[in-house]
């Protein structure tokens, strides 16, 4: 790729990048949020965002051959395949039926005998077949017959990937973000794949926040910041805190300032779980028991698949739950409508897509909506009438952008059209205006920057300064010991212990195992 530039509304959004990858190279491309890389791709792709907007300038080549890539498909019958960032499966099929979309196998029918090859019919035995193979080729252990629709995001990414791998005659994979929603145990298992897959002559540009898997399975990179091409080199010619120096223009700083001293913690408890069933595939929970105290920041980890996930979406009545569920002493059914919300719970969800945005509203909108609908906030009455008051909305919106420092041309930018970190950065925003009691957030750096963690970890922190009691569920263990007080590790549906986060990494890693131990303050 020679001198890309590209614009979106008069933003400029890439400024003349160029990128050269090596047949059989893994390339990382690095960036904070907003820095171009997923419009860089999405350039490659040729995604219809880039063509409905004016195009873009600069160069493509494939082999030494320039290349005009106008669609997806086009992209396609280059050898480009493309894992997003934001899912791309279709909810109401299968697992199989998503991985060989658009290459479907059909068996001859006595109609199709007749009437033509339109009418045979597909053969799931050995599209089934393929599947399981790839599937096993990611380590995803899922039934490949299971509906997308209700997955964890984590198995989600591995369909993705697993549907990319199944395609034939590829030459050039792009990973945008592929273990931003996976475990540390998962993510190995991709990188130890992503090997495989370069060894056999594939090239694969590979878009991560996590320095450590480049060093540890890129062969290049290439920087950018704000759009512009920073510096690509060898990695062996560098290190990891070179590496986010020059990602965000500065010194790294540490992850964040530290564990809130918090308001008073009193003995008042703030949500209790007893006897918790949650009804969610692949995180499901099983007979929970969970006391959070008023006035801490309370974590939540664990693999993927134990529940972890299952308990915050339980809780909001986004999965169907059964037992009993009590915040500050008022117990409420969270499979009515809303119910959490009317009990001043307030929620960040781990898919800020299909849960968390009103992708095609404004970042003004998308903040207040919530306070709106619930609390009657940033409404102007007049007798019998009422309407959003818009200026009180956008003074919101304003605050929010300048404090959580979302990447964006103003108030009036949709949801939609933001990187993804900034996405998630809104629905944090969203959750602050309702003025909650408690902040439930589920994986609130997912996809994030080395930058940016440290700013939204602060806020939290800051909340629960000024008397927010806020539990954050999180796959990234170092976060959670760096703000929580108190750290509850889930396996298997149940609490297996619950620490502190100066406790050792033993502890955590036997938790985390399963591992039945004595010590800690709860086993179940």
């Amino acid at each position: 790729m020679d001198n890309i530039s590209k614009e979106y509304y008069g933003n400029r959004v890439l400024k003349g990048v160029s990128l050269k990858v090596k047949k059989g190279e893994i390339h990382a491309l690095l960036g904070e949020n907003g820095a171009g890389k997923s419009t860089l791709m999405n350039v490659l792709f040729g995604m219809d965002v880039i063509h409905t907007t004016g195009g873009y300038t600069g160069k493509v080549s494939m082999d030494g051959q320039e290349v005009h890539i106008d669609s997806p498909i086009k992209a396609m019958e280059h050898g480009i395949g493309m894992v997003h960032q934001e899912f791309m499966l279709i909810p109401g099929f299968t697992v199989t039926e998503n991985i060989k979309i658009g290459r479907e196998i059909s068996k001859p029918s006595i109609l199709s005998r007749i009437f033509g090859h339109k009418l045979e019919k597909l053969d799931m035995k050995t599209m089934g077949s393929h599947a399981r193979a790839d599937l096993d080729k990611v380590g995803l252990g899922i039934d490949e017959y299971t509906k997308v629709a209700g997955m964890p995001v984590g198995y989600m990414q591995f369909v993705e990937i697993a549907r990319e791998i199944d395609k034939t005659g590829v030459k050039v994979l792009v990973f945008d973000e592929p273990t931003a929603v996976l475990t540390e145990s998962e993510a190995e298992t991709l990188l130890a794949a992503m090997k495989t897959i370069a060894d056999s002559g594939i090239s694969i540009i590979f878009i991560t926040h996590r320095l450590d898997e480049v060093m540890t399975v890129c062969d290049g990179v290439t920087i950018l910041r704000d759009g512009e091409l920073v510096k690509s080199l060898k990695t062996s010619e560098t290190n990891v805190v070179n590496l986010a120096e020059l990602m965000v223009g500065r010194e790294l700083e540490v992850i964040a300032t530290g564990i809130s001293e918090g308001i008073q913690q009193s003995s008042e408890t703030a949500l209790e779980l007893n006897g918790f069933y949650v009804h969610m595939e692949g995180e499901a929970v099983k007979g929970l028991n969970l006391e959070v105290k008023k006035g801490e920041i309370f974590g939540i980890g664990g693999l993927a698949g134990q529940g972890k996930i299952g308990i915050c979406n339980g809780i909001m009545g986004i999965a169907e739950s059964e037992g009993m569920v009590k915040i500050f002493g008022e117990e409420f059914d969270p499979n009515e409508l809303g119910a959490a919300l009317k009990k001043g719970i307030s929620f960040v969800s781990e898919d800020r897509r299909g849960v968390g945005l009103l992708l095609d509203k404004s970042i003004a909108h998308n903040i207040v909506f919530s306070a709106l609908q619930v609390n009657e906030d940033y409404l102007w009455r007049k007798g019998p009438f009422t309407q959003m008051d818009n200026k009180a909305a956008v003074e919101a919106a304003d605050k929010y952008i300048k404090s959580l420092d979302i990447r964006c041309t103003g108030y009036k930018q949709s949801a939609g059209s933001l990187s993804g970190g900034n996405q998630q950065k809104v629905c944090l925003a969203r959750a602050i205006a309702l003025n909650p009691r408690l902040l439930l957030v589920a994986e609130p750096t997912r996809g994030i920057d080395v930058g940016a963690k440290k700013l939204v970890l602060d806020e939290l922190v800051k909340l629960n300064e000024q008397g927010l009691t806020v539990i954050m569920v999180s796959s990234e263990l170092a976060e959670l010991r760096s703000i929580c007080h108190r750290i509850s590790i889930i396996t298997d549906g149940k609490v297996a212990r619950i620490l502190k986060p100066d406790d050792s990494d033993a502890d955590f890693g036997l938790a985390m195992s399963g591992t039945k131990v004595t010590g800690g303050e709860a086993l179940e």
